[in-house]
């Protein structure tokens, strides 16, 4: 049974930073590429990152690219995601997920085959 679990939520200041952990078990990171999303009550799923971990390949949308780093550890079955500058606006649940290919494009919550149950972030001062 996949289960992946997130972790690293909480509430931070405007400009702090996190760093989110999604820990996987029943899947092995090689065979699958990981995305995080995130999404506000009322609002669609938002694709922010991708990474193959088989040959450390990622993926960011525009949104937060150059402040959130996406990074994988094989040996632990655990990803990363860090979040340097946040702002206000990136309060929401964030996801992990994964799915069997890589994209290097728009990620789609259609293309994901599993999902860990979120953890809240809030950027507030």
């Amino acid at each position: 049974q996949v289960q992946l679990v997130e972790s690293g939520g909480g509430l931070v200041q405007p400009g702090g930073s996190l760093r989110l952990s999604c820990a996987a078990s029943g899947l092995t990171l090689d065979y699958y590429a990981m995305s995080w999303f995130r999404q506000v009550p009322g609002k669609e799923r938002e694709g922010l990152a991708s990474i193959s971990t088989s040959d450390d390949t990622t993926y960011y949308a525009d949104s937060v690219k150059g402040r959130f780093t996406i990074s994988g550890d094989n040996a632990k079955n655990t990803v990363y995601l860090q979040m340097n500058g946040l702002k206000p606006e990136d309060t929401a649940v964030y996801y992990c997920a994964a799915s069997p290919a890589f994209k290097d494009y728009e990620l789609s919550v259609d293309d994901m085959d599993y999902w860990g149950k979120g953890t809240l972030v809030t950027v507030s001062s």
